[in-house]
């Protein structure tokens, strides 16, 4: 059931069903668009899981980020820093396994890899990182150097 009409080619949206929402997609009918028949069936599922949702909020002592990545193991995500500073968060979600005589009424879980790439500031102490899991919740902590505080020098007078 349609509760509020779309702005966008009189389609209608549930704003109680977040997957029921219209996408205004200004490449429709352009040979490059994203018509799904006209887009490869391997992008479609990578594109799908590729904006893996990261928070990233910096304390006094760290940087801090926190991934959703609902129904993954740790064995299938991966935390890497390259010597450019830069935090790299990927992984995969496969395709649940199909079954001949199963009948799909609609697919909305997403499948396919991720990846997301964050410099890290000067501050960070890139070989102290560390990363957990639990309850699909990725949590990379990477420590801050301590901020150095202005050495006062006394400078005696003459005369």
């Amino acid at each position: 059931m349609s509760l509020i009409p779309s702005i966008f080619s009189g389609r209608r949206s549930n704003i109680f069903d977040p997957f029921s929402l219209d996408i205004w997609d200004p490449f429709e009918g352009f040979p490059f668009g994203t018509n799904p028949s006209s887009v490869p069936s391997s992008a479609l599922e990578t594109s799908a899981f590729v904006n893996a949702r990261i928070d990233w909020k910096e304390t006094p002592e760290a940087h801090v980020f926190k991934a959703d990545l609902p129904g993954l193991k740790k064995e299938e995500v991966k935390v890497e820093v390259d010597e450019g500073r830069v935090l790299q968060i990927s992984g995969e979600r496969s395709r649940e396994h199909e079954e001949k005589d199963d009948k799909w009424h609609r697919v909305e879980r997403s499948s396919g890899k991720f990846l997301r790439r964050f410099r890290l500031p000067e501050n960070a102490k890139v070989d102290q990182v560390k990363a957990s899991m639990e309850n699909g919740v990725l949590t990379v902590t990477v420590p801050k150097e301590e901020a150095k505080k202005p050495e006062v020098k006394a400078i005696e007078i003459s005369g």
